[in-house]
């Protein structure tokens, strides 16, 4: 085992560096928004053109191929940490980008924009946030004071071509799996966006659930449900992160007690519901699972039991993000602003163009040899995770 050189990075590398030549007002610049770092790749779309003297003040003035650090929240905990791939010399971007510039003699940047994407130093870069909520900041002290492991500039190198080729075989699995929600989107459309719908029946969502008290509904509201009363273990409470991926996932548990839920019966979920987001991130929408343990939802969820010898789950959720009415009815409904206004009276009043039971249960066997295929593509990308996490684990402990 090697024992690494380590450096502070201020002394690598500059910190929020200044301009050595300032460009002329009309001189053409890439401007990046935060909206177009990848959080996901490390990366920056090439920038919008625009005139510099358009955007010389109040904005952040970068290099290309600068490592660029989001640093107000929840950005930075996102990970919207990349280096700048331009169209131009010289960038423009948010003021909430901290910029770091690698002496090329001392430090390669792919191996700096490694290191800095870890989860330990968002984990470290979290911790020490200053500000009010929701105004919180990565301060330039803490990228400044990183220890980074300098080994020589050949080796830096062979660590980051070989963490590029990891990512480069995580990206082409997302790939593969964005390109399995576009077959979904296309087999809908195909079905069901066609000259035969026109002689369905026109009804609304509240037309195809239940037909009883409660079977369209929010969560508790106000006191009903105060976050001191979330236990360790118990009856499980589905929030936004459940469906914020337009499709149920487990991601942080909450609990009530048994008798917490005996007071909050009535908001129980069942398999088969349909689940859409009414605030915080709109508009986002997902079946529940024939697995789900016994469940009640937040107020953040309407949560809508279908009559199932109408319509399916799986068909409603795909037409709320998909049809083109249902588009159409949102953006109007919403004035411009898709889910903006969004809420229970708003879903329940949605138009629905509904086909034939047995077209829907056509969708849904096609729809779930499509999941099947998702299913070992979501298993091989969790495996690439694993091993990215190993690799870029043991490159900085000298151990590749």
């Amino acid at each position: 085992m090697r024992t690494p050189k380590f450096s502070k990075l201020a002394d690598v590398a500059a910190v929020n560096p200044k301009l050595v030549t300032r460009p002329a007002a009309d001189e053409l610049i890439s401007f990046v928004p935060m909206s177009a770092v990848d959080a996901e790749t490390g990366s920056t779309e090439s920038g919008e053109d625009r005139l510099f003297g358009e955007v010389s003040r109040g904005y952040t003035v970068f290099a290309d191929e600068d490592v660029l650090v989001a640093k107000i929240t929840p950005c930075f905990e996102n990970g919207k940490i990349a280096q700048a791939c331009l169209s131009r010399p010289t960038g423009v971007g948010s003021t909430e980008f901290h910029v770091i510039r690698p002496n090329r003699s001392q430090l390669d940047a792919r191996y700096l924009l490694h290191f800095l994407r870890r989860p330990a130093i968002r984990i470290a870069g979290e911790r020490r946030m200053t500000g009010s909520a929701g105004q919180r900041r990565v301060p330039v002290a803490f990228l400044a004071s990183l220890s980074i492991p300098t080994p020589p500039l050949q080796e830096q190198r062979r660590i980051a071509e070989m963490l590029d080729r990891a990512d480069e075989l995580r990206a082409k699995r997302r790939e593969a799996l964005a390109h399995l929600d576009d077959l979904t989107q296309s087999i809908f459309l195909d079905m069901f966006a066609t000259e035969a719908s026109d002689e369905w029946p026109a009804v609304t969502v509240a037309d195809v659930a239940q037909q009883r008290k409660g079977s369209i509904r929010t969560g508790p509201f106000g006191s009903q449900l105060l976050h001191s009363e979330f236990v360790d273990d118990g009856v499980a409470v589905l929030g936004i992160d459940n469906a914020v991926s337009n499709e149920f996932r487990w991601d942080e548990r909450r609990f009530i007690s048994e008798e917490k839920y005996q007071q909050l019966e009535r908001y129980t979920v069942h398999p088969g519901d349909v689940l859409i987001t009414i605030m915080g991130t709109c508009g986002r929408c997902a079946v529940v699972p024939e697995d789900i343990p016994r469940a009640i939802n937040t107020k953040h969820l309407c949560c809508i039991t279908l009559d199932f010898t109408r319509c399916l789950p799986e068909f409603l959720h795909r037409y709320f993000l998909t049809h083109p009415a249902a588009r159409r009815y949102l953006r109007q409904t919403a004035k411009g602003a898709i889910m903006a206004g969004l809420n229970m009276e708003i879903i329940k009043a949605m138009p629905l163009v509904l086909p034939p039971l047995a077209l829907q249960q056509a969708f849904v066997k096609r729809l779930r040899g499509v999941e099947r295929v998702k299913a070992a593509h979501r298993a091989s990308l969790a495996e690439l995770e694993a091993l990215f996490a190993s690799l870029q684990d043991r490159a900085f402990r000298g151990l590749l």
